[in-house]
């Protein structure tokens, strides 16, 4: 099995079967992991959001698909990926695929950088393994130009909490994985 590994990692949308979105995530998750595609196949990611209701008196909060029928996918576009992407139960294609075989068009950067903003989430990868108690320089931002030390890593979030010093006191922060590199 010959690979390329120049190809670049982008983001791809999947159309899934109505309903099915977290199925398919679990899916070509396991996959991906089980047919060895894990340096090709990265993030999947079910386009959701917190929807506030108040039923009966009680404060609810329920996850509604901000797409529904849509997945999205971070994946070098190989033929083996394509195609373990594509067999996976519950997809019924690629966006942006115009069929027989044909390889999809990938999202546009803007557009990814907007969706994952819109979800709470950074575009930088979690192939980046920060510490907790590590000193990062934070590159993006109100904060940008400063240090800080790692309190806390979110990894499903790609999130981290950093402590910086202002006016001789500290502050912290919650900042994305793109907002900061380590020194």
């Amino acid at each position: 099995m010959v690979m390329v590994e120049s190809a670049e990692k982008q983001w791809y949308v999947l159309h899934t079967y109505s309903g099915y979105e977290n199925k398919v995530r679990t899916n070509l998750e396991s996959r991906a992991s089980s047919m060895g595609m894990d340096d090709f196949i990265f993030r999947v990611v079910v386009p959701e959001e917190e929807e506030h209701e108040v039923k009966n008196g009680k404060d609810k909060i329920e996850k509604k698909k901000t797409f529904p029928g849509y997945v999205l996918v971070e994946m070098v576009m190989t033929d083996e990926s394509w195609f373990v992407v594509r067999n996976t139960p519950g997809v019924t294609g690629f966006v942006g695929s115009h069929g027989a075989g044909s390889k999809p068009a990938p999202l546009l950067p803007d557009e990814v950088t907007n969706i994952l903003h819109e979800l709470g989430m950074s575009k930088r990868h979690s192939n980046l393994d920060f510490e907790v108690g590590e000193t990062v320089t934070i590159v993006d931002g109100p904060f940008s130009g400063m240090t800080g030390k790692i309190t806390e890593d979110d990894k499903d979030k790609l999130k981290l909490r950093v402590t910086i010093t202002m006016f001789d006191r500290e502050t912290a922060a919650e900042l994305d994985y793109d907002q900061v590199d380590k020194l």
